[in-house]
């Protein structure tokens, strides 16, 4: 069973491209739910904070990066 999201307040980064953006919502106890700016009718990930702060971290140390040609 798919949680309700649908009154959480969803917001995107500044930095995001016209048209190609993910939002966040914070959710009641610390979690966070991503989903898809194009189709906000599809299911959100949904994330705990232990995960969502894992991936912060490896996105500011740079483990997203894109590897170099």
């Amino acid at each position: 069973m798919e949680a309700d999201l649908s009154d959480l307040r969803w917001f995107k980064s500044s930095a995001s491209a016209v048209g190609n953006c993910v939002e966040v919502a914070h959710l009641p106890g610390g979690g966070v739910a991503l989903r898809d700016s194009k189709d906000r009718g599809k299911a959100a990930h949904v994330y705990t904070r232990t995960e969502w702060e894992a991936f912060l971290a490896g996105a500011k140390n740079g483990e997203f990066d894109p590897p170099r040609l």
